[in-house]
């Protein structure tokens, strides 16, 4: 699973990304600072288990903080996207093969209308966010698009769906989408292939981008971005977060130099070492903290959170190899934490841990009750689970 942070160049990309992963990032006020992606890792928070159980913890895969358990997630920073990338303009290319893999995209947008369309710094609130949420669309729509046209009057030429729907997805494997997502943008269009034209093309390609690259949009430079513009981008069909990356990223640093005591997704800070600042970094800070208070935190952390947990509906599970000392072979207490789609079952567990002990499966054990429960024993977030298997 893969976060791609997305967006013309100049809004802020790159802070978010260093915020969300304290990875350095060259970040500068110009467009295709970011040529080659950032990769780096990101966490999402979920209660640590060994508070239920009253034991101490020891994780390898997930850091434990008071009781949060830290579970990781990879986040990529892409070069910047600008009208008509899909015909190669700016870095557009890259910027879209950079995406392949990508599960939910998280859209940075300069709420204050700070940049225009290309990019380029302009007057503050000339700029309407609204047209850099439809152009992102309209680029990833195309690209898919392009993609099906390829070797499109043989595809066409196809009598059922479900022929079509396997050259598709074999077509589109290389773009993370499954074939339950092609299956399902399908399902609307027009019975005869031969019959479908540029425009129905490009709905197919929305529909299939809508299903496999799922948005959210972080509506960043929230500190300094007009009331009216934040609720233009909340009246659009995605879920947006105010957001201000540059706040985020100047907390995790000082928190980091133990400064303040900051824990991501708070939504307030406190200052222990106020004798090592100037006046002008207390004054910031403040305005920081004042800004959290009218949104509710920085939105970093609850953008990352909210791409995992609601947009890919993800549970957190702990396996462990002793249901009764909660043990890995180690003697490492609730040693992992894995990230599993809503619904999962304990069979697919069993393949996530490794393909062997999948194929070799006999039971699971919820660690909670004791139960012994079946391959299809569907997850709950937060489950404790041993998959017995064949040696």
């Amino acid at each position: 699973m893969e976060i791609g942070v997305v967006g013309k160049p100049n809004v802020g990309k790159s802070t978010f990304f260093s915020a969300a992963t304290l990875a350095k990032a060259e970040i500068a006020s110009y467009p295709f600072t970011t040529i080659d992606p950032n990769r780096g890792v990101g966490y999402v928070r979920a209660k640590c288990p060994h508070t239920d159980f009253n034991v101490k913890c020891n994780p390898k895969n997930a850091k434990c903080v008071k009781g949060i358990r830290y579970v990781p997630v990879e986040i990529i920073d892409v070069a910047g996207l600008v009208p008509d990338a899909h015909k190669g303009k700016g870095l557009g290319n890259k910027f879209l093969d950079d995406l392949r893999q990508a599960s939910v995209l998280i859209h940075i947008v300069d709420a204050s209308g700070a940049t225009d369309i290309e990019g380029n710094p302009c007057e503050t609130g000339t700029h309407d966010p609204v047209e850099d949420v439809r152009f992102l669309e309209k680029e990833i729509t195309f690209w898919i698009k392009n993609i099906i046209e390829k070797d499109w009057k043989k595809i066409s030429h196809l009598n059922e769906k479900k022929e079509i729907e396997k050259l598709l997805s074999e077509k589109l494997t290389g773009l993370g989408i499954s074939e339950p997502e092609i299956k399902t943008a399908l399902h609307n269009m027009p019975e005869n292939p031969k019959e479908w034209d540029d425009e129905i093309l490009f709905d197919l390609a929305s529909n299939i981008r809508k299903l496999g690259k799922p948005l959210i949009i972080a509506a960043n430079k929230c500190d300094i971005a007009s009331t009216q513009n934040i609720e233009k981008l909340k009246k659009l069909d995605y879920t947006v977060i105010p957001t201000s990356a540059e706040s985020e990223l100047a907390l995790r640093k000082a928190a980091s130099t133990e400064l303040i005591d900051y824990n991501p997704g708070s939504d307030d800070f406190k200052i222990i070492k106020k004798e090592k600042l100037n006046e002008k970094q207390i004054h910031g800070l403040e305005f920081i903290r004042e800004k959290m208070g009218e949104y509710s935190g920085t939105g970093v952390q609850e953008c990352i959170e909210t791409a995992v947990f609601n947009v890919l509906d993800r549970i957190v599970v702990y396996p462990v190899e002793d249901e009764n000392k909660l043990t890995d072979k180690e003697g490492n207490v609730l040693p992992d934490a894995y990230l599993m789609k809503k619904g999962s079952t304990a069979l697919e567990l069993a393949y996530k841990i490794h393909t062997d002990i999948g194929k070799n499966f006999i039971r699971a054990i919820d660690a909670h009750t004791k139960r012994i429960i079946g391959a299809d024993h569907v997850l709950n977030d937060g489950d404790v689970i041993k998959i017995v298997a064949k040696v």
